[in-house]
């Protein structure tokens, strides 16, 4: 089983910008698409970003196409989430995931793999 253990979460105003980072226990990190899921205080959970191996095919909620950014370092098996321009209701417990195969899909049931998550609150 992976681990995936996230960090970065913080208090911020809107406006702010914060990065988030998921490090993964597995020597097969780099054969997998990884993403990043959010959710909310009594709502469910949703789909906020993913990307392939590579890294070069990325997949964006449009809620925050243009504020976020995934990344991903492969040779430190962490992938990344680059957040700006951050609004209130980007307020969420935040969850990366590593799916079964190397599409970066939005759904959440095909990724096996998910981080205890990280609180990222955003005050106006």
């Amino acid at each position: 089983q992976v681990q995936l253990v996230e960090s970065g979460g913080g208090s911020v105003q809107a406006g702010d910008s914060l990065s988030l980072s998921c490090v993964a226990s597995t020597s097969t990190f780099d054969r997998y698409a990884m993403g990043w899921f959010r959710q909310a205080p009594g709502k469910e959970r949703e789909f906020v970003a993913a990307l392939s191996p590579n890294g070069g095919t990325t997949s964006y909620a449009d809620s925050v196409k243009g504020r976020f950014t995934i990344v991903r370092d492969n040779a430190k098996k962490t992938v990344f989430l680059q957040m700006k321009s951050l609004r209130p209701e980007d307020t969420a417990i935040y969850y990366c995931a590593q799916h079964a195969s190397v599409w970066p899909t939005q759904r959440g049931d095909e990724y096996d793999s998910w981080g205890q998550g990280t609180q990222v609150t955003v005050s106006s």
